[in-house]
């Protein structure tokens, strides 16, 4: 049953708060705009990472991760791309990975926006993490927390800071 922790949008801010989460996790997974190499390097310490990258992304970090990835783990099919949309509103390119994959998950970032919802049209769980870094909008730093046993998502929990 791994323990998930699911970030996105540092924007190149990595702090110890968030390393004391990523080192209690099994996996780490990165929703785009990481920012720096850096961000990836120290949650790389802590955990496995599954990352992609997102539109402030360098050539350095597109080259090192995708724009989309789809995986399976513990029998739940994993869409994550950084800008997606939500349920409803899908741009092209996720409305056509989600019907053609047809993922249990589909992970976002972008909006800095913490959002879980199902989608009623395709039946997925969506999720956008927030963000955890410090430039932009948000009021709170958040990232979710979550276990994945037996094709459940089991134990989400909400972490949020004070910018």
């Amino acid at each position: 049953m791994p323990k998930i922790l699911l970030l996105s949008d540092t924007h190149s801010d990595i702090d110890a708060t968030v390393l004391k989460r990523a080192a209690e996790a099994d996996q780490i997974w990165h929703a785009g705009d990481i920012g720096t190499l850096e961000v990836t390097e120290s949650l790389k310490k802590c955990a496995p990472l599954k990352a992609v990258y997102g539109n402030i992304d360098s050539a350095a970090i597109r080259s090192e991760f995708p724009k989309e990835l789809i995986f399976d783990c513990e029998g739940i099919k994993v869409y994550i791309t950084h800008i997606a949309g939500y349920p409803g509103r899908y741009n092209a390119l996720s409305k056509k990975a989600i019907e053609t994959h047809k993922p249990d998950l589909v992970i976002c970032g972008h909006s800095h926006i913490l959002k879980v919802m199902r989608d009623p049209k395709y039946g997925h769980l969506h999720m956008n993490p927030g963000a955890i870094g410090r430039h932009g909008f948000h009021k709170a730093r958040t990232m979710l927390r979550f276990s994945i046993e037996g094709g459940q998502i089991k134990d989400l929990e909400v972490i949020e800071y004070k910018r």
